[in-house]
């Protein structure tokens, strides 16, 4: 098991009131690790990790490691805002037993490249545990620079990289500069083919939440077969769903009724996110319905 393959970055389900639904959460995962996924993100974007409390994103690794352990490889999303913070939550989440580490850059504090470097190292020092980077400047206000990437990749903890900048000429240069020493994972959901082209071998897509089975097609029909006609094919038809996700602006949203629509209604987005419209729930369902696989 590896950063390598499609990986999950699971939704937290939210109960009526508003507070997280366990159970449901334990199900999901076990449901998605045996449906051909190399892996699952506990502690993400998509999980909305921003909006828990420390003590429920620990908890949120304990249910999925107890739910999915041993059955498909954890990532633990630790981002905060402080280096203590997430220590802290590493901490928590080698206790629980998950595989591996997805770090971005803290955000808001924008830390200059050197600071972000000693950030890294002193997580890698501390947790001695494989790493997937997260670069999402959009989100955290801070980007990866080379200088950073080459110092980290010395060490063996450091495996991957979750590029979601959208630049195209940013892939490209990752690819022929780092291809050698990094695995390049899919961060921009709607440029998979263009990731898949240039080498990445990975992907960590949302909408694996609801539509897993059209992910592993399009990334085992590129990546293990090199039949990109298949994949092309494929990707027409996943590309509507992923450039709405991606480019709608309602993002969390999509993924949570995409799995209301696939048979796992895992509630609303805590607030300030809102719901979507009945206009956009009926175009988004239109989408989805031709994807759905194993009658889901």
């Amino acid at each position: 098991m590896s950063f390598e393959g499609v990986h999950a970055p699971l939704v937290t389900p939210f109960k009526a009131d508003g507070e997280i639904d366990h159970e449901l959460l334990g199900q999901h995962a076990l449901d998605l690790a045996g449906r051909g996924l190399s892996g699952l993100g506990v502690g993400g974007t998509t999980g909305e990790y921003y909006a828990l409390s420390f003590e429920e994103r620990v908890q949120t690794f304990h249910t999925v490691a107890e739910a999915a352990g041993g059955k498909t490889y954890l990532t633990a999303g630790i981002n905060a805002t402080t280096t203590r913070e997430v220590l802290r939550l590493g901490q928590q989440a080698k206790s629980a037993g998950l595989s591996a580490l997805l770090v971005a850059a803290p955000y808001y504090a924008q830390p200059t490249q050197d600071e972000l470097l000693q950030h890294l190292l002193a997580i890698d020092d501390s947790l001695d545990m494989p790493i997937m980077l997260y670069n999402f400047p959009a989100r955290t206000g801070t980007e990866i620079s080379d200088r950073v990437l080459g110092e980290v990749l010395e060490r063996p903890n450091f495996i991957a990289m979750k590029e979601s900048t959208g630049d195209i000429s940013h892939l490209h240069h990752l690819a022929t500069h780092f291809g050698k020493k990094l695995v390049l994972s899919c961060g921009m959901d709607d440029q998979a083919l263009e990731f898949f082209v240039w080498g990445a071998r990975s992907w960590v897509a949302g909408a694996a939440n609801f539509l897993p089975e059209v992910h592993v097609e399009l990334l085992e029909a590129c990546v293990k077969k090199g039949d990109f006609t298949t994949g092309r094919a494929l990707m027409t038809q996943l590309l509507p769903v992923l450039e709405l996700l991606e480019r709608g602006g309602k993002f969390i949203q999509y993924v949570r009724y995409g799995c209301e629509l696939a048979g796992t209604p895992v509630g609303n987005a805590r607030a300030p996110l809102g719901v979507l419209t009945e206009d956009e729930r009926r175009d988004f369902a239109k989408l989805i319905q031709p994807l759905l696989r194993n009658g889901r």
